[in-house]
């Protein structure tokens, strides 16, 4: 069982920056982030996949190069640093986590879900 608490959602203009943290009570070997806008289907962020090797990160097309994952392992929390905010990036944004690797980016392949942080971002 892995429990995830989201925070760092805010009020924030086009442009700036954001960081959300996500505290997970346990290991998990995928953790990601999904967002969801009103009247629109959750859809995937990034995610990060913890391998021996080094984490892996991935990233949605419409985030990639404005957005940022990190985890600090020993706080066994992750971070999505959001940057050049902008409107269309509005959504209450999710963690999600899973005992197994996963490489998709279907929300229904994560076991595990916070509650959600709101980001709105203003023109």
């Amino acid at each position: 069982q892995v429990r995830l608490v989201e925070s760092g959602g805010g009020l924030v203009q086009a442009g700036g920056s954001l960081r959300l943290s996500c505290e997970a009570s346990g290991r998990a070997v995928s953790m990601g982030w999904f967002r969801q806008a009103p009247g629109k289907e959750r859809e995937f962020v990034g995610r990060i996949i913890r391998r021996w090797s080094g984490d892996i990160t991935q990233y949605a097309d419409s985030v990639k190069g404005r957005f940022f994952l990190s985890k600090d392992n020993a706080k066994n929390t992750m971070y999505l640093q959001m940057n050049s905010l902008k409107p269309e990036d509005t959504a209450v944004y999710y963690c999600a986590a899973d005992n197994s690797i996963v490489t998709s980016n279907l929300a229904s392949d994560y076991d595990y879900w916070g509650q959600g942080t709101q980001v709105t971002v203003s023109s």
